[in-house]
């Protein structure tokens, strides 16, 4: 797999949306309207017919609309059009985000602010934006009227796919479909980064849709808005002033200040954060621009986490960078860290704890109360942590976040004194007693009678009841996985034992098995000997080598089929071989692997080439190295080829000389490929589970043993990473900085 696990592979980049536009003065639209039909009608039959002279014109109505982004500086680019004199811009909601900077330019190069949202729809993902021409106006495109394109109907789109601006494409509408109760038009056209909001126009010039998004399925297929739904909106606008739009749910910069990304909201006192921070962990941080006062002194928050497996709490201290310490619920557990730089050796976890004062689910009350040499950390007013630590002091308080974590918080405080009152302990005991009574007789009304006087105090205790069940639920699922996964291992490892030649195929089975538990590996067992005998019975008794190899590249692409997959490569389908069987499309490896147990079994010996970023199989004929690649079409590749990709890649070996794959190297390079498309798709656990058979294959691998560490801190789980990172320091490996692994190691004590 031509992509490699980043050795800070937690430093992560968000990608953002922009946001912002407002309502603006009444202006001559041409949208479908009575008076203007006889209009439009007239005007069209005048339209040019060419997709050049289409894109010729509409060039000069088609604009790019940028966004800011979260941090200030560039954000991310879609498109729109014109669709009225005084300026009106149509494009889709997603393009304009929330509360960012936009601006909008044309193709001659000029550029123009936003003043309103004159109209926005999310669900239709529609907006309308009203911008400052200085007098002067805008060229519109002609909208078309509602439900007038049918299926087959040629196309041409314009817009910026990963900022290429202006770009033109054609194609047909394939269908009409409906996405829950919303109608969208299929069209034939790859839809990219950036199409969005761009128009949809048909051979007369007239738009009947905006692009919205891409296929999930094929690159070139995508989604437009139906046209009718803009006529609505222009119809109904509900206008924002961009002053206005640009504040819409935004917190107050005077008050607060966003550090590491993530999406910071304020809705009715309430703070919510959401997607991942840029820091390290997916950390971001929301900083009280309030002065501390002098020590000692407390800060407090109510905080509620939406996911028990995440972080969210409280910061102090903090130098407005990449210092500071936290205080906050980590994966069900209470954490005092200290961040002393930027990435995980810089991560101190000062102390670490369960406490029954921690309500899963419900509304925390977090407390710090920071003194000369000492920090003292409380939940729900009980002590939980107390150390001594005065190596950061200084600084703002405020809020973070880390991971996926979506939290909300509340009654934030900074004073000298934030301690709070207790109920009497009498009442507390009472209402235990009473909830215990309900837990054991939910229907006991006299009982709920009881405890509605005092709701307050009730209502944890149900809710704490609640989520330890929904947690003993989670916990029994999680080992149920683990049980299924921990067998798998198993006999992967079990299978390359003995003869690893004929382990092989259902080594590579048993991969999928342990994403796809249904998997029945037996019937792929046969269907494999069912190939072969096909195959076997296509070859004449005579045939040579070569032929028999041809033979078995016949059947395979040209009779059946099978084919790389290019569109959709970093698929995991591509990695699971009962997949490959089945859809007739893989990746270099897995085409490799079936290609060589089908020439196994019909008696020709061939091996796995492991060429850098690629894979292929090979055989000996006539003294000479012949090298197959599955990936295209079973053609036969050139040496030259071959010695390109490696010395490419800085291994000055001929390819006639190079070793050829193991199975368990096989085996190994296809988990990595797993490894390294888990991590893209930030599903860390999957990933951690595929390193660990790697290591377990290959114990003195130090790179795969330093991922395994890495991932396992990814997921916060540092027990789990001290083995990997102590072996690492006890065998002294070449390439590997052992400095920054002691300093690792003792930060993790």
């Amino acid at each position: 797999m031509p992509r490699s696990l980043s050795f800070l592979l937690w430093l992560t980049s968000a990608v953002v949306l922009g946001a912002e536009q407002v309502p603006a003065p009444s202006s001559k639209v041409l949208f479908e309207a009575p008076e203007e039909q006889t209009q439009q009608t007239t005007a069209s039959e005048s339209r040019p017919q060419s997709v050049e002279q289409i894109a010729k014109l509409s060039r000069r109505s088609a604009v790019v609309i940028r966004h800011g982004g979260r941090a200030g500086g560039e954000g991310g680019t879609g498109s729109g059009f014109v669709i009225s004199e005084s300026g009106l811009i149509a494009t889709c909601a997603h393009v304009i985000g929330e509360s960012r900077p936009l601006t909008v330019h044309f193709d001659d190069g000029s550029e123009h602010k936003v003043t309103s949202i004159h109209a926005w729809d999310a669900k239709l993902d529609l907006a309308i934006l009203q911008i400052d021409l200085s007098g002067k106006t805008a060229e519109p495109l002609r909208l078309a009227p509602a439900d007038t394109i049918s299926q087959g109907a040629e196309i041409v789109a314009i817009g910026a796919p990963h900022g290429l601006e202006f770009s033109v494409v054609k194609g047909v509408i394939s269908a009409l479909r409906d996405f829950d109760g919303r109608a969208l038009l299929q069209v034939a056209i790859p839809v990219e980064p950036g199409n969005s909001g761009g128009p949809l126009l048909d051979r007369q010039g007239e738009v009947h849709g905006l692009l919205t998004m891409k296929s999930a399925v094929t690159d070139n297929l995508g989604f437009a808005v139906p046209v009718g739904a803009l006529h609505r909106l222009l119809a109904n606008p509900n206008s924002v002033p961009m002053e206005k739009w640009l504040t819409i749910g935004s917190l107050d910069p005077n008050r607060w200040r966003i550090l590491m990304g993530a999406n910071w909201k304020q809705r009715a006192g309430r703070i919510t954060v959401s997607s991942p921070g840029d820091g390290f962990g997916g950390r971001s941080l929301c900083l009280s621009q309030r002065e501390a006062p002098g020590l000692p002194y407390e800060i407090s928050v109510e905080a509620k986490l939406d996911d028990e497996s995440g972080a969210a709490g409280l910061v102090f201290e903090s130098d407005g960078g990449n210092r500071h310490y936290g205080f906050y619920p980590s994966s069900g557990s209470l954490r005092l860290t200290r961040f002393d730089g930027p990435d995980v050796f810089s991560w101190n976890i000062l102390k670490q704890l369960k406490s029954d004062a921690y309500q899963p689910g419900e509304w925390n009350r977090l407390r710090v109360r920071i003194e000369e040499k000492t920090i003292s950390c409380f939940v729900n007013g009980k002590k939980v942590i107390q150390i001594d630590d005065n190596i950061l002091r200084g600084g703002h308080a405020g809020l973070a976040k880390f991971r996926q974590t979506e939290a909300t918080f509340r009654s934030f405080r900074i004073g000298p004194d934030l301690a709070e009152e207790k109920p009497p302990k009498e009442l507390v005991i009472a209402i235990e007693k009473q909830v215990s009574r309900l837990k054991k007789n939910p229907d006991n009304e006299n009982t709920v009678d009881r405890l509605s006087k005092n709701a307050d105090l009730v209502r944890p205790l149900l809710r704490r009841e609640v989520e330890s069940l929904r947690a003993r639920a989670d916990r029994l699922e999680r080992k149920s996985r683990e049980i299924h996964r921990r067998s798998i291992t198993g006999q992967i490892i079990t299978s390359l034992q003995g003869d690893e030649t004929q382990g092989l195929f259902h080594a590579a089975l048993l991969i999928a098995q342990m994403d796809n538990p249904e998997l029945r590996v037996n019937d792929y067992h046969a269907e494999l000997e069912r190939m072969a005998a096909e195959i076997a019975g296509a070859i004449e008794e005579k045939a040579d080598l070569p032929e028999k190899v041809s033979a078995i590249g016949n059947y395979l692409f040209k009779n059946n089929g099978f084919h790389g997959s290019r569109s959709d490569y970093y698929n995991r389908s591509n990695s699971y071989l009962n997949e490959v069987i089945d859809d007739r499309e893989g990746i270099p490896i897995t085409l490799s692997l079936l290609f060589m147990e089908l020439a196994r079994l019909v008696g020709v010996e061939m091996h796995g080439l492991p060429l850098p970023g690629h894979f292929a199989t090979c055989y000996e004929s006539d003294g000479k190295r012949i090298i197959i690649d599955s990936f295209d079409g079973g053609t036969v590749m050139k040496s030259e080829t071959a010695d390109a990709l490696l010395s490419d890649a800085g291994m000055q070996i001929d390819s006639s000389l190079m070793e050829t794959a193991t199975p368990r190297e096989i085996v190994c390079r296809m988990l990595r490929n797993l490894q390294t498309i888990a991590i893209e798709e930030k599903a860390f656990p999957d990933a951690l589970d595929y390193v660990d058979i790697v290591v377990q294959i290959q114990p003195n691998s130090a790179q795969d043993r330093l991922n395994r560490a890495l991932l396992s801190l990814q997921i916060d789980q540092p027990g789990r990473a001290k083995p990997d990172l102590q072996w690492i320091l006890d065998n002294q490996p070449e390439g590997i900085h052992l400095g920054r692994i002691r300093d690792l190691m003792s930060r993790l004590e």
